[in-house]
């Protein structure tokens, strides 16, 4: 995979990256994170300076990981700067345990930390110990899925509000079979069972996530800053679940078939 970057066998890396160059130029204009997502408050001391420095880092990253000779530099660069944001959840996440949403955004945040850490396998020199890792990434990230899912129940009716009313066949439906997605997707790269075609769909529900919902949102409001990181973050979350479905597919194509036994059979006359 990382020798052979056609754009058709590892789209993953070019979204995941993209969304990295999409968040750099977001902050870069707007002089403030992701918010909502990238949660560094108000009175954090040079805020905005860490802010147009953190969009730097992201441009940076999501440019250096498209050129061959850099992906493994821009891979951990990103790896990096989504580890700092999951880590600002966490203690976030023990304040009510009774409040869902931090824990929620722990996991959105650390799937992109996931995939960064299987494109820095990809990257590796083969038989290194971060490429002997990649199998136990794609676990990591696997884990995910299963908080999306916990975060469509617990917030049931906000979910309903954000389905389109012209999808047929209920709103209901929708919410149920994307939830249902999620789980799925989790113990299908968990177990390994049915696991290219499930992190196929995976990916494939975030991106109509993106299309139906977030897009449309911008056309009620471009100047909304809330509107542009949420679609920033959701092609990036679209972006690792790429990275891992393509690694999960190239893995899976790449193992050795199993030799016929030529061992003769006896056949009583």
């Amino acid at each position: 995979m990382a020798k052979q970057r056609s754009i058709t066998s590892n789209l993953g890396i070019y979204v995941y990256g993209g969304a990295a160059i999409f968040l750099g130029l977001l902050g870069l204009v707007s002089g403030d994170f992701a918010a909502g997502w990238q949660n560094v408050g108000p009175n954090i001391p040079l805020r905005v300076p860490l802010a147009y420095l953190t969009a730097a880092v992201e441009l940076a990253g999501g440019v250096a990981l498209l050129l061959p000779r850099f992906a493994r530099f821009g891979a951990l660069t990103l790896t990096i700067v989504y580890s700092v944001f999951t880590l600002i959840w966490v203690p976030k996440a023990f304040v009510n345990l009774g409040n869902y949403d931090p824990i929620g955004n722990v996991f959105e945040e650390f799937s992109l930390v996931a995939a960064g850490l299987v494109l820095c396998a990809i990257f590796s020199p083969a038989g290194s110990p971060v490429a002997r890792r990649r199998s136990l990434f794609v676990l990591f990230f696997g884990i995910c899925p299963i908080s999306f899912g916990i975060v469509h129940i617990v917030d049931m009716p906000g979910l309903l509000g954000w389905i389109p009313g012209w999808l047929p066949p209920t709103k209901m439906f929708w919410a149920y079979a994307t939830t249902m997605g999620f789980f799925g997707a989790a113990v299908a790269i968990l177990t390994g069972i049915m696991a290219p075609l499930a992190a196929r769909l995976l990916t494939a529900e975030i991106v109509i996530f993106e299309l139906l919902v977030w897009i449309p949102n911008l056309s009620g409001g471009r100047n909304n800053h809330f509107n542009w990181a949420g679609n920033a973050i959701c092609i990036a979350l679209a972006g690792a679940a790429w990275v891992v479905s393509d690694s999960i597919s190239a893995t899976a194509t790449s193992k050795p078939i199993p030799a016929e036994s030529h061992a003769e059979v006896s056949i009583p006359a």
